[in-house]
């Protein structure tokens, strides 16, 4: 009886311990906020952090960014975007970054509520230049789809939406149930460091950008929020809003790694079928962290395309 006991105990343990883990990490809050860079928004579903980048003057383009990498995953670019006479917003979804972490599903509407309400508080109406990457690109569809009369142009860079490959973790997370929640909370981590790891040596234009990936997971909430997101958002089939923007006319530029192995090539051809008037480029030789390892290449493929 002794023995059963100890291993029922001993699996008990196995089973708690990746949430005893995520507990005791610290909150992100005024203390860890306070060498944020930018400023902060009080919004419905918490803080916001966000920043003006880019130049003083110009039109507004602002900037969504992805899954795991906050806002910073767009300091490569800003200053290229500054240079084409952008005033560049950048903020972190919740979740991510220096903004709270609110619990439940981070679906579509979710995300597009955010920056519907953060857009209020900057006091910016329209004629914006959106830009999303990678599951940013998913946020931004959704937001084109539901307000195309306040864009003047959507950027989508390896956009989900249209199809992804996170890998067999993320398959159990989203077909996996309990089980899939549990791999999550206690394989994650080891998971995105050695993924972020492999890009050490490649260049970027974030200055120390795999040890601000890897930071994400100090706080509580992060691994939460990626699993929520995998669940919500990421798994959103954006086939019909992609036509909905078609039939509006909103200007549609697409920027694709050819060597990514994420967001599949494919996309592009499906993108294409969907929406004919859509502009699209490939980097052939950028993977998809193409914001921060291609950020001139990026950059010149948009002025391209605007100017086509």
């Amino acid at each position: 009886m002794i023995w059963l006991l100890l291993v029922l105990g001993g699996l008990a343990l196995v089973v708690a311990a990746p949430y005893l883990h995520e507990a005791l990490k610290p909150h992100m809050d005024d203390k860890a906020r306070r060498s944020a860079p930018g400023k902060f928004a009080e919004l419905s579903r918490g803080c916001t952090h966000y920043r003006w980048l880019g130049a003083t003057r110009g039109p507004v383009a602002v900037c969504v960014h992805g899954l795991t990498t906050p806002s910073f995953v767009w300091n490569g670019l800003a200053p290229g975007l500054g240079a084409l006479g952008f005033r560049v917003l950048v903020y972190d979804l919740y979740g991510r970054g220096y903004s709270d972490r609110p619990s439940g599903p981070q679906d579509s509407a979710f995300f597009v509520t955010q920056l519907e309400e953060l857009l209020e508080d900057q006091g910016v109406d329209g004629d914006i230049t959106l830009l999303g990457y990678s599951m940013g690109g998913a946020i931004a569809t959704a937001f084109a789809a539901l307000f195309p009369e306040r864009l003047r142009q959507l950027v989508l860079i390896a956009p989900a939406g249209l199809g992804h490959d996170l890998g067999p973790l993320a398959e159990r997370v989203t077909h996996g149930g309990r089980l899939g929640r549990w791999m999550m909370q206690a394989f994650f981590a080891r998971s995105f460091r050695k993924s972020t790891e492999a890009e050490r040596d490649l260049p970027s234009s974030v200055e120390g950008i795999v040890d601000l990936q890897q930071g994400e997971l100090h706080y509580r909430g992060f691994v939460p929020a990626v699993m929520a997101s995998i669940n919500g958002m990421v798994s959103e089939d954006l086939r019909e809003e992609h036509h909905d923007i078609a039939q509006s006319r909103v200007a549609v530029l697409a920027i694709w790694g050819g060597q990514d192995s994420i967001i599949p090539i494919s996309s592009m051809g499906d993108l294409a079928q969907i929406n004919r008037a859509a502009r699209q480029e490939v980097i052939e030789d950028a993977g998809h962290g193409l914001t921060y390892t291609h950020s001139a290449a990026v950059i010149h493929a948009m002025r391209d395309l605007m100017c086509d």
